[in-house]
């Protein structure tokens, strides 16, 4: 059964990365974007070049922090009402900050877990409430190959908190089973992006080919993605199977 045309979509994290990239794929494909993130003056020059480059659309946004989850919860419907209502929601916020536990990195340890998991549970919660309502709608998070595994040094708790979002999604798609709301899982790989500095390996691609794979991914709206597929959804069967310290030498 093909899947409905998700006309209006919110990105959250849009003003860089893998967020922009969307916005931009998605823009050229004549979709209405609610656009979300902390620096409100990226997103109102990303407002103003969507807008240029693609004059029959529709561009809102909104400076949200996702740590605020009475913001999450005041902005998220708000554009919702802007554009009439949301067909897809897109949770990729997220930070990637880390160091190995107890090295004297808490800090940044615990930033990651609170915006990656709290932050996305925001989120979900906004979205959800919608498409409740609605009776449909995608919800797609975005994890990570890394949560599929425990992660040594700097990403012990980026793995975690991604590994987290999968119980999450997995849960939510257990409550709405049988129904319109359709909730994606999508794993990236290594892709060019700042959120990926000091973690690339040899299949890293670079940002407009993951983020056109990743667009691709998302519009056949699976349980789980891989982006690439190849070769990201054989190492992810690997690295299930592997034992710890083949792991940590591979990753």
């Amino acid at each position: 059964m093909p899947h409905p045309t998700r006309q209006r979509i919110l990105i959250t994290g849009a003003s860089s990365g893998l967020g922009e990239g969307m916005a931009r794929r998605f823009a050229a494909m004549g979709r209405d974007l609610a656009l979300v993130a902390r620096r409100a003056e990226l997103l109102d020059a990303l407002e103003k070049d969507l807008l240029a480059g693609h004059p029959g659309i529709r561009v809102t946004t909104a400076a949200l922090d996702v740590d605020d989850p009475e913001a999450v919860a005041r902005v998220v419907p708000a554009l919702a009402d802007e554009l009439g209502g949301l067909d897809r929601v897109v949770v990729n916020a997220g930070i990637g900050k880390g160091a190995s536990i107890g090295t004297g990195k808490a800090w940044a340890n615990r930033a990651t877990l609170l915006t990656n998991v709290l932050g996305s549970h925001a989120q979900c919660e906004a979205a959800m409430e919608l498409f409740r309502a609605q009776g449909a709608g995608h919800l797609v998070l975005i994890s990570s190959v890394a949560s599929i595994r425990g992660m040594r040094g700097t990403r012990t708790a980026y793995g975690a908190s991604k590994a987290a979002l999968n119980a999450l999604a997995e849960g939510m798609r257990s409550d709405v089973y049988g129904s319109q709301i359709r909730i994606s899982t999508i794993l990236p790989g290594y892709i060019e992006t700042d959120i990926n500095v000091g973690r690339r390996g040899p299949f890293t691609v670079g940002l407009d080919k993951g983020v056109q794979a990743l667009t691709e991914v998302i519009e056949r709206e699976p349980v789980r993605g891989y982006v690439p597929e190849w070769p990201w959804r054989a190492v992810a069967g690997l690295l299930r199977v592997l034992p710890l310290p083949v792991v940590r030498r591979l990753t």
